[in-house]
């Protein structure tokens, strides 16, 4: 019987030193990423830059780590890189090596697309071997590498603080040490996961999902997650970006006080991360998708007209409900599409890193041409877009 074969009983294993150095390596990869905004107000002095220069800068980041992440994990899904993951961080090191040395607006632009291809290279594979230590148990793997991401971002903009802007351009070259760490420990994921390949590649029978849908109802339902994944990132860039511009406009809090809010804020989604999976694992990601994404939604309809007390109330169930949701839509969607991790992988992250810097830049042309509070009050009404969850099916896993 397969429950004594020893090749089946590792492979169904969570692995979890596994999961933990991706999780780490999410955090120094995103670590790195959130320090390109962190950035701009040295480069826009030094080089006399434009706001137009500066959404060219995030755009050219965006799309470099937006548009290869599907073909990345359409090929990865065919011919599987053990060592892709390494190989990705040493483009972001090329990337921040160039970055600290760029002395030209265009050499900027060729230095944040080299750190955006490493991003498009990592979080498509990375999720794909995230799925393989996860031992069946795939949404608290998800959540687990989720929460190394969202914790990194949220420490990027400190160390930013405390090393960029006081030492300037040229100390970036420092956060290549992160990079180096990160290319050592994704070398030792690579070493385990080739070893995981041999084994898998041999005939064993191991958890698998079973649909019996069609092509149509398949493409309808990755419609309606890519427009919660719209929604959640939409509202998430109003809050990342422009929060703290919010605060000190209708309370006039400093700068400081505004930056403590908005750590809060990604404290809270970094904390929130852990839920949806391992609960999405228990009850069905269908219902964690309900709550996460329209859950939000009393929350943020008060939060516009909340005082500035309630506000640091507010921030923090938004933060971690909201977080719960895309390791539970990401999960539910390879569940969907079964044997096509790395491609729903890589159009997920794609599509989610996508929408975030579309949205950042459509909400600041509409503050610019209304006022920042009716951007958020605008905002508010995004997490009701939920209620599509209702359409979705419900999919089971099964034993073959």
């Amino acid at each position: 019987m397969t429950e004594n074969n020893p090749t089946t009983s590792i492979i169904e294993k969570t692995v979890f030193p596994i999961l933990f150095a991706l999780s780490f390596s999410h955090l120094l990869n995103d670590t790195i990423q959130s320090l390109i905004p962190a950035i701009y107000p040295v480069i826009k002095t030094s080089y006399h830059l434009s706001f137009s220069q500066i959404g060219l800068i995030t755009l050219t980041f965006q799309l470099a780590a937006s548009l290869l992440q599907p073909f990345v994990g359409l090929y990865t899904d065919k011919k599987p890189q053990p060592y892709s993951l390494a190989v990705g961080m040493g483009f972001t090191l090329i990337g921040l090596v160039s970055l600290s040395q760029s002395s030209h607006f265009y050499t900027i632009l060729i230095s944040v697309s080299f750190i955006g291809i490493g991003s498009s290279v990592f979080h498509p594979e990375a999720s794909r071997m995230a799925h393989a230590a996860s031992g069946g148990k795939r949404g608290l793997a998800q959540s687990v590498f989720q929460l190394g991401g969202n914790a990194g971002s949220a420490l990027g903009p400190l160390l930013a603080a405390w090393i960029i802007v006081p030492y300037g351009q040229f100390s970036v070259v420092w956060f290549s040490v992160i990079a180096l760490l990160a290319i050592v420990i994704l070398t030792y994921v690579g070493n385990w996961y080739k070893g995981f390949m041999l084994l898998g590649s041999k005939k064993v029978n191991i958890q698998t999902v079973v649909n019996q849908f069609s092509r149509g109802k398949v493409i309808f339902s990755v419609c309606i997650l890519l427009l919660l994944i719209f929604s959640k990132y939409f509202y998430m860039a109003s809050l990342t970006n422009y929060f703290t511009f919010y605060l000190i406009d209708k309370f006039k809090v400093s700068v400081q006080s505004s930056q403590i809010y908005l750590f809060v804020f990604l404290f809270s989604v970094a904390a929130g991360t852990l839920l949806g999976g391992p609960i999405g694992d228990k009850i069905g990601r269908k219902y964690v998708i309900w709550a996460s994404i329209l859950g939000t939604a009393p929350f943020a309809l008060l939060l516009p007209h909340a005082s500035l007390f309630w506000i640091g109330v507010l921030i923090v169930p938004i933060g971690m409900i909201l977080a719960s949701a895309f390791s539970a839509i990401l999960v539910y969607a390879q569940e969907l599409i079964p044997g096509k991790v790395g491609l729903v992988a890589g159009l997920f992250f794609g599509f989610a890193f996508g929408m975030g810097g579309i949205g950042s830049a459509l909400l600041g042309k509409l503050a610019d041409s209304t006022s920042i509070e009716y951007v958020f009050n605008v905002c508010a009404f995004l997490p009701l877009i939920g209620l599509l969850t209702g359409f979705l099916p419900n999919i089971e896993t099964k034993k073959k």
